[in-house]
């Protein structure tokens, strides 16, 4: 694991007056790279060889377009220099997990990376200490596990990464263990799974209730957990195959397979917001005791809200989350602030004020 020792050295040659705010060509690269336009600050994407059009288009965002044949070329040591030479620092995604891998990113990666890298690969349902085991220490309640899917009693939903991107989510969801038997045969037929992944899937309750994902960002230089505000997943194919009358639902030999293709926003009642911060501040303080330093940067809760009022958590990214929505959409952020922002531009602001403070060190690894 690279620490404090490898990367703090490489932080202390780079000229704070001069950071450039880097990210992967993928997943949320346009809203970090336009936050980091509203504060002034230089950019660069590293795109993959005929994935680069979006980032050329939109010619404001990207001062400088690096174009290799995968993007896990990136970690070749001629490219690591030349994102040091840059005085780079690089913001940690989906994209960026997915396609360089945690090994790689914890261990061979020196670059400095915006947030802790360490805390990257609790995400993954399969790790140790994983996002259950931190929600379980922030005492915030998540969807019953079933060990194995002959406990399956009522709706659950069954986790599991499809078979050939392994960016996307295969999730579906079963009504009993015959359901799941009868389904799960029929997505390894189609190839939409593989049996491997499908024996290593995670199996939750599906818990009723109306859905929001959270979004925070805990700042070490103030020591707050700030509340950004909410989005929600458009989903294909289950949007909008839900708004067919149920007649002809039942009439169409369809499964949903909710793969994620866009956001929508969303405001939560006021009487609630008590309840979300504290979840942001129980989750915050439990993290930095399980990976200190803790979080850095953003975070999403993805919660469901229960006819009871109770918040039960489903999910949790532990880097940027995909929801440029929010950078036009959030009240949240311009009741601290004064006008509305996005993920990004508050990881500019982070950047830019570590930078200025002298304390790089304190949000990078």
């Amino acid at each position: 694991m690279l620490g404090p020792q490898q990367v703090a050295p490489i932080v202390d040659r780079y000229d704070a007056k001069n950071i450039t705010i880097g990210t992967l060509g993928s997943h949320s690269a346009l809203e970090v790279m336009d936050g980091a336009k509203d504060e002034g600050m230089k950019t660069l994407c590293i795109c993959q060889k005929g994935r680069d059009l979006p980032y050329r288009r939109f010619k404001r965002l990207a001062d400088e377009i690096i174009v290799l044949d995968k993007f896990s070329d990136i970690l070749n040591r001629e490219n690591q220099e030349k994102l040091r030479e840059r005085n780079c620092v690089m913001v940690a995604h989906r994209a960026f997990t997915a396609y360089l891998g945690y090994d790689n990113i914890e261990n061979n990666f020196k670059v400095p990376v915006f947030g802790n890298r360490s805390l990257l690969r609790a995400e993954e349902r399969t790790a140790p200490r994983n996002q259950y085991y931190l929600i379980e220490k922030a005492g915030l309640r998540h969807p019953r596990i079933y060990r194995k899917p002959a406990d399956i009693v009522g709706p659950a939903m069954v986790k599991v990464q499809e078979a050939k991107r392994k960016l996307e989510r295969a999730f579906f969801i079963v009504t009993s263990y015959e359901d799941y038997k009868r389904k799960a045969k029929q997505k390894i037929e189609q190839g939409v799974v593989s049996k491997k992944d499908l024996d290593s899937a995670v199996i939750e309750e599906y818990v009723l209730g109306t859905y929001f994902n959270l979004n925070f960002f805990h700042s070490p230089l103030t020591g707050e957990t700030e509340f950004l505000g909410i989005e929600r997943r458009l989903q294909t194919n289950l949007h909008d195959y839900v708004s067919i009358p149920a007649k002809q639902q039942l009439e169409m030999d369809v499964q949903p397979q909710n793969i994620e293709v866009g956001h929508t926003p969303a405001s939560i009642r006021e009487s609630l917001l008590e309840k979300v911060f504290e979840m942001g501040d129980k989750f915050a303080s439990a993290v930095k005791k399980e990976y200190p330093p803790g979080i850095v940067g953003p975070i999403s809760l993805q919660s469901i809200v229960t006819t009871d009022l109770d918040f039960v958590v489903y999910d949790v990214s532990l880097r940027v989350p995909g929801n440029p929505i929010m950078a036009t959409t959030s009240p949240y952020t311009k009741y601290y602030y004064g006008h509305t922002m996005g993920v990004g531009r508050r990881i500019a602001m982070e950047i830019k004020n570590a930078a200025s403070q002298r304390r790089l060190r304190d949000i990078i690894t």
